[in-house]
């Protein structure tokens, strides 16, 4: 008898991601369902089922939540391949399409088109799908949106990408020559417009539709163009920008740094609005 295999929901998963500690997200859906569509679960990263052991014996065992079309067999397959090497693997319920109706129970596929796993679009474009690291470049001394934008990116686009800071005169050079996706410089195709900044770009590139990060992109848009009136938070976050900036003269120790900023924003943006502070003085 085959023994249960560790599942998780898309609600669940969705409580997760955007995490620094969430598990990796895994895509195993046979190379010719992948390529035709044009969706990954948001971060997720492309191993074709044929690979899966390859991969589970070269990379170190972790925590993973492993995926295919309609959670059924190639996903599970893929999580018993992984768990025999040592792994904490388990399979996405409905996988990416939400179950297969004729074939999974009604009341399982309300459930998931109730609560779907956030999901991002792909772009090849860009050289963005999953399949391999993604490389991207800005101009050098970050301080806002030159560091939310790879904050982003870690954790809802690519866990392994790989981030370039470089003089402002040799970016869009460099992202040729690194086959890098330039961002937050004029001519980069991610980068301001009219009121929006990168952040807003780039959220709007990968079709990002999540409560917590509009309200996020608020606080990082008033941060950084200087409309502290968008939302009390902007102010807190200029501050903290600039005063990191001042602490870190190497720009990837700056981003380090920054990055739980971000995650603690978003924390707060996801779950604790509503909640104040408060502390009698003498009467």
């Amino acid at each position: 008898m085959d023994t249960i295999l560790p599942s998780i929901s898309p609600a669940e998963l969705n409580a997760l991601i955007g995490r620094a500690d969430r598990p990796w997200l895994l895509d195993v859906r046979k190379p010719e369902h992948f390529d035709g569509s044009d969706r990954v679960v948001a971060g997720a990263v492309h191993c074709a089922p044929a690979e899966v052991a390859a991969l589970a014996r070269e990379l170190p065992p972790r925590d993973a939540v492993v995926y295919c079309v309609y959670g059924h067999h190639v996903c599970q397959d893929a999580v018993r391949t992984l768990r025999a090497a040592g792994w904490n693997a388990r399979w996405l319920e409905g996988g990416l399409e939400g179950g297969e109706p004729g074939e999974d129970r009604l009341v399982d596929l309300a459930r998931w088109r109730e609560t779907p796993p956030l999901r991002m679009r792909k772009r090849p474009d860009l050289g963005v799908t999953g399949e391999r690291p993604s490389r991207w470049v800005t101009r050098a001394r970050p301080k806002i949106d030159r560091i939310a934008c790879p904050w982003l990116v870690l954790r809802f686009i690519d866990p392994r990408a790989q981030f370039f800071y470089v003089p402002a005169g040799e970016v869009l050079d460099q992202a040729r020559r690194l086959e890098a996706v330039a961002y937050d410089i004029e001519g980069a195709p991610i980068t301001h417009a009219w009121e929006k900044c990168s952040f807003d770009a780039l959220m709007e590139a990968f079709d990002l539709r999540e409560p917590a990060l509009q309200a996020l992109a608020t606080i990082v848009r008033g941060a950084d163009t200087a409309r502290l009136g968008l939302a009390p938070q902007c102010a807190g976050l200029l501050a903290v920008s600039l005063g990191l900036s001042r602490l870190h003269a190497d720009d990837h120790a700056m981003l380090a740094a920054a990055l739980p900023v971000y995650d603690a924003l978003y924390a707060w943006c996801r779950g604790a609005q509503g909640e104040t502070h408060t502390w009698k003085g003498h009467a």
